[in-house]
C-alpha cells in the first residue's frame, strides 16, 4: 500500500511539473541564456524584408551581449522562416512558442502572417512585437501585441490628407494586391479621400506573386486619373511601375511604407523618379540612428538598413530592457514592462506606446529624386487638417 501511495505521488508531481512548464507566463530561461524568436520571410520573392529585420535583431543581440547581456544573462534570437505565408508563420510560432520556448516574438514581418500568429500569442500570453505589420487590427487583438511600426490607420489618414490637401488631387486610381497589408491601406485611403470630397475613379486588384499587370493598368489609363496609389510590396511595385512606362502612362506614382524598401531602386531604378510615398517619420539623425546605421553597413558588407529594420533593432533594444526590469523569463511580466516603456530613446528617437499597444508616431513623406528618396517631412492630421510637425 505504502509503495501505491509513493508512486502516485510521484505521478502528481510529475503531471504538476508538466503543468507549470506549459504555463502561459513561463518564458525561456535556460542555463543563462533568454530565448527571443523571429518570424519573417528569409527566403522567396519578398525575403529582403525578413532577411533585414532579422540582421537587425541580430545586430542589437549581439551589441547587448558584448555589452554583459541582460542581467548577467545572454540573448539568443531563433529565426524561422515564415517565406511570407501565414501557414508557414503559425508552424514557425508553434516551434518557437512550444519547443524553444522562447519568452517574446519579434515579427511577423508581413501583416497577414501578423494577424495570425497574434491570435496564437495573446492566448498563450507571449509578447509580440511586429517591426514591419501595419494592419490597424493586429493590436486590436489583444494586450500581448505591440508594434514599433505606425499602424494603417494614421498612414492611410495621414496619405489621403497629404493626397488632397497638399498635393491637391481630386481624382486618383488605386492599384493594390490582395492581402491585408495592401487593401488594409486602399480602403483605408479610399474611405478617407472620398470623404474630403475626392474621387477614386478606378481601383484595380492583384494577386501577390502576379508579374503581368497590364490589364489592370490599361484600365486605369483609360479613366486618365490624376495620380495612382500603389499601397504594395517592393516586387509588385516594380514591376507596375515598369508596365506602366511601357503603356505610356504618364500619371505620378504614390506609394506607402512598403516603397522604403532599398531595393526598388535595384528593380526599378528607371522608373522611381516622382514617386510620392508615405512611410515612417525620419528620427533626426541623431548618434543612435547613425551609429546603428554605420554598424549595420559594417556588419553586412555595405547594406544599407531600411524603415523595418530600425524597428527591429529598437524592438530588440527595448525588449532587452523590459526583460532586465522583469528580472526573469516569465512572459507575462515581460510583457508588463514592455508595455510600461516611456520615452525610449533608440535610434527612431523617442518612442512610446498607445494603451493598445500602437506605436505613438508621426507619419512621413517622401519624394523620390531618380533613385534618393527625399524626406519632405513628418505630418499628423489634426482638428480635421495635415498639418506639418517637422
Amino acid at each position: 500500500m505504502k509503495k501505491t501511495l509513493v508512486a502516485l505521488f510521484v505521478i502528481l508531481l510529475a503531471v504538476s511539473t508538466l503543468f507549470v512548464s506549459c504555463s502561459k507566463s513561463e518564458g525561456s530561461e535556460e542555463a543563462d541564456t533568454y530565448k527571443i524568436g523571429f518570424i519573417g520571410p528569409l527566403t522567396g520573392d519578398n525575403a529582403n524584408y525578413g532577411i533585414r529585420c532579422r540582421n537587425a535583431s541580430i545586430l542589437a543581440i549581439n551589441e547587448i551581449n558584448a555589452n554583459g547581456g541582460v542581467g548577467g544573462k545572454t540573448l539568443e534570437l531563433i529565426s524561422e522562416d515564415s517565406e511570407g505565408s501565414v501557414e508557414k508563420a503559425l508552424a514557425s510560432y508553434e516551434k518557437l512558442a512550444y519547443t524553444d520556448n522562447v519568452c517574446a516574438i519579434i515579427g511577423p514581418v508581413f501583416t497577414s502572417p501578423a494577424l495570425a500568429v497574434a491570435q496564437r500569442a495573446q492566448e498563450d500570453g507571449i509578447l509580440m512585437i511586429t517591426p514591419s505589420a501595419t494592419h490597424k487590427d493586429i493590436t486590436n487583438v489583444g494586450d500581448y501585441i505591440f508594434r514599433t511600426v505606425p499602424s494603417d490607420s494614421l498612414q492611410a489618414e495621414v496619405a489621403a490628407h497629404y493626397f488632397y490637401e497638399v498635393l491637391g488631387y481630386r481624382n486618383i486610381a488605386i492599384l493594390y494586391a490582395v492581402n491585408d497589408y495592401s487593401q488594409g491601406l486602399a480602403d483605408g485611403v479610399e474611405e478617407i479621400f472620398t470623404s474630403l470630397g475626392g474621387t477614386i475613379s478606378a481601383k484595380e486588384t492583384c494577386m501577390v506573386g502576379d508579374k503581368d499587370f497590364r490589364t489592370q493598368l490599361t484600365e486605369i489609363r483609360d479613366v486618365n486619373p490624376e495620380a495612382i496609389y500603389i499601397p504594395n510590396y517592393t516586387v509588385e511595385d516594380a514591376q507596375i511601375l515598369e508596365q506602366a512606362a511601357q503603356l505610356g502612362i504618364t500619371a505620378p506614382f504614390l506609394s506607402s511604407d512598403g516603397f522604403s524598401d532599398p531595393e526598388i531602386y535595384n528593380l526599378a531604378g528607371d522608373y522611381t523618379d516622382g514617386v510620392v510615398y508615405i512611410g515612417p517619420a525620419q528620427a533626426e539623425a541623431s548618434t543612435a540612428l547613425l551609429d546603428f546605421q554605420q554598424a549595420y553597413r559594417d556588419a553586412y558588407n555595405g547594406d544599407e538598413a531600411d524603415s523595418f529594420a530600425t524597428n527591429s533593432y529598437d524592438a530588440v533594444n527595448i525588449l532587452a530592457e523590459a526583460i532586465e526590469r522583469a528580472g526573469s523569463a516569465d512572459r507575462t511580466a515581460i510583457r508588463d514592462e514592455f508595455a510600461a516603456t516611456k520615452d525610449y530613446q533608440g535610434a527612431n528617437g523617442t518612442m512610446n506606446f498607445a494603451e493598445n499597444g500602437d506605436l505613438v508616431a508621426s507619419q512621413g513623406v517622401y519624394d523620390v529624386d531618380g533613385t534618393t528618396p527625399v524626406y519632405v517631412g513628418a505630418f499628423q492630421v489634426q482638428n480635421g487638417s495635415i498639418v506639418q510637425v517637422d
